[in-house]
């Protein structure tokens, strides 16, 4: 992957970055304040835009500390390569208690991976495969 090009849309934002080299994960920070009672969505603006190369696809994934203990869930997240509008992170609270989000705190992680446009094919028939139509818990417990 090239360079990545980032543009801060608001002075308190703070950019994405790495916690250790190798990580897979972009930490993404909040630009507010918001308590997420439970069952509530809100999309966390974060205070910037981001360029990078058609080919792949931006991801915002949950951060595992917010989800296992707070119950804190990232919604949506694929941001296409040629979007360029300040990012959003939409979180929902499936917890049972109020969490309150402050300015900077880390709210999600944003994985930048290759992708592969497919070539769609309409066909009268599929092959058969050992799965069939199972679907929805067809592999049982």
């Amino acid at each position: 992957m090239k360079a990545i090009r980032i543009k801060r849309l608001r002075p308190e934002a703070k950019m994405p970055e790495y916690s250790h080299p190798g990580d897979a994960g972009l930490n993404i920070y909040s630009c507010e304040k918001k308590t997420l009672l439970p069952g509530e969505r809100y999309a966390f603006a974060i205070g910037w835009a981001m360029q990078f190369e058609a080919g792949y696809v931006g991801l915002f994934r949950d951060r595992s500390g917010l989800a296992k203990n707070h119950g804190l869930t990232v919604l949506g997240g694929v941001v296409d390569s040629g979007y360029r509008g300040e990012y959003q992170v939409i979180i929902l609270n499936t917890g049972s208690e109020a969490y309150t989000v402050e300015a900077g705190d880390k709210i999600a992680q944003l994985l930048l991976l290759p992708i592969e446009t497919a070539i769609l094919e309409e066909s009268d028939s599929l092959d058969q495969s050992d799965r069939g139509q199972g679907g929805l818990g067809s592999t049982g417990r």
